[in-house]
């Protein structure tokens, strides 16, 4: 049966994302289009920071888009300043209401999720522009995501004022560069800090052509604060390498203790859960899972999957898991750590894999909740499935959730049922301690 487009019964769809083809000024009386490249067309379905901060990208470096492989390498690094890379983002939330529906949470402030997105894709283009050599004639470098160091909420975004967004290349080593991002909104009589949230990057080159690690530009901080913040981010560069290769130095004596005092109270859950401490919870009682197969709506400029959405997703899974472990509504406080150890591609079978690793009471007000969301690429048809990414989040209660504390209310204690549970558990611990 044909249908009828004149037909009353009929309610034509129309898309309401941006057309990916842009009418030509010159040619407006015919009506022409100009395309725009096919690696943009996924901007249209993430946030339009993502959005404009990719076609920024391309209009800058117009070989990202179509990279010339024939093309030499750089043949010589440039000294930049962290000026140069710096870069600021303003979302009109106070005026713009429909900026502010799209980043709307259920209690009024930022959707962190949302956010996550924005903080990978700015992070993304300052590496760009840093490791840029304004030569046409060369291959531009291929930059991904290898982790987050650690991402701070300082106190709550609110989604009704206007909102800043900036950040720098702060320290290079050979392949590798590490990006701060600050999100700031106007200090009340309050509250005199505008810094709502600070955020670091850890990019690494490769070479676009053979896929193996490339040499990035130098940087040349210039003020005593750009200093300081080189400085501090070569220290973790150290620690990050140290933990690499294993340098430890915990005695056995004293590891094999905390090992055994993990795992007795989830032994006694495990051999006599009628004696078991009712404030207390097996590690694996408190997962959650969920998959997907990744669309081509989820693609990054290259072709692969955004790394700012697989955090967003992660994210939301950690936050319900939160609240279904608490039993009252969470309150985000940090990204610990996130790792990107592969791509993702489209058409991948990604398991989102999460639990509670442990919780801190030291303010009875504020227990602190630590979860992990491992990411998993699954492929069924050959049998395996391979870690592509891990995240660690850190959460605490909503202050209208005191209350109920108050009341008797308790954040359970997780505890191991196995070595491998009480050794994730510990290295997290000491991570975060570090």
């Amino acid at each position: 049966m044909e249908s009828n487009p004149t037909s009353p019964n009929l309610i034509p769809i129309y898309s309401n994302f941006t057309s990916p083809f842009e009418y030509s000024p010159e040619k407006c009386e015919s009506k022409s289009s100009i395309r725009k490249p096919f690696s943009l067309w996924p901007g249209m379905y993430h946030s339009p920071v993502t959005t404009t901060l990719w076609e920024t990208r391309s209009k800058i470096f117009e070989r990202l888009l179509d990279p010339p492989l024939d093309a030499p390498p750089q043949s010589e690094l440039l000294t930049k300043k962290p000026s140069q890379s710096r870069m600021t983002i303003l979302y009109n939330f106070s005026s713009d209401y429909t900026l502010r529906e799209q980043y709307r949470d259920p209690w009024n402030e930022v959707r962190i999720g949302k956010l996550l997105e924005d903080l990978d894709a700015l992070a993304g283009t300052i590496s760009v522009k840093h490791c840029s050599d304004d030569d046409s004639t060369t291959r531009p470098l291929y930059l991904v995501t290898a982790s987050v160091d650690k991402m701070v909420l300082k106190k709550p975004i609110f989604v009704d004022v206007d909102l800043n967004l900036s950040g720098a290349v702060i320290w290079v080593g050979r392949s590798s560069i590490e990006i701060q991002l600050d999100v700031t909104q106007p200090a009340t009589a309050e509250d005199t800090d505008s810094v709502a949230l600070t955020a670091n990057f850890i990019f690494v080159a490769r070479d676009y052509k053979t896929g193996k690690a490339a040499p990035v530009n130098r940087l040349a901080p210039e003020t005593e604060q750009e200093k300081l913040l080189y400085e501090a981010a070569e220290l973790r560069s150290k620690l990050r390498k140290n933990k690499l290769n294993g340098d430890k130095k915990v005695s056995e004596n004293g590891e094999v203790n905390r090992f055994k005092a993990l795992l007795a109270e989830g032994r006694i859950f495990c051999d006599m859960p009628a004696l078991a401490d009712r404030d207390c919870i097996l590690l694996r009682d408190t997962r959650l899972e969920n998959s997907l197969i990744c669309q081509p709506q989820q693609r990054n400029i290259h072709g692969r999957i955004f790394g700012g959405f697989l955090m967003l997703r992660a994210f939301e899974l950690a936050f319900s898991t939160c609240y279904v472990f608490a039993g009252v509504m969470p309150s985000f406080m940090e990204v610990d750590h996130v790792d990107f150890l592969k791509p993702v591609d489209v058409g991948d079978f990604l398991r989102f894999k999460s639990c509670v690793l442990y919780t801190e009471f030291q303010d009875s007000d504020r227990p602190l909740i630590h979860v992990e969301v491992v990411a998993h690429v699954t492929r069924p048809e050959f049998r395996s499935s391979e870690v592509s990414n891990r995240f660690y989040f850190t959460f605490t209660v909503r202050p209208e959730a005191k209350a109920m504390m108050n009341n008797g209310h308790r954040i359970r204690k997780v505890v191991p049922a196995t070595e491998e549970e009480a050794h994730r558990i510990a290295e997290r611990v000491d991570a975060d301690f570090l």
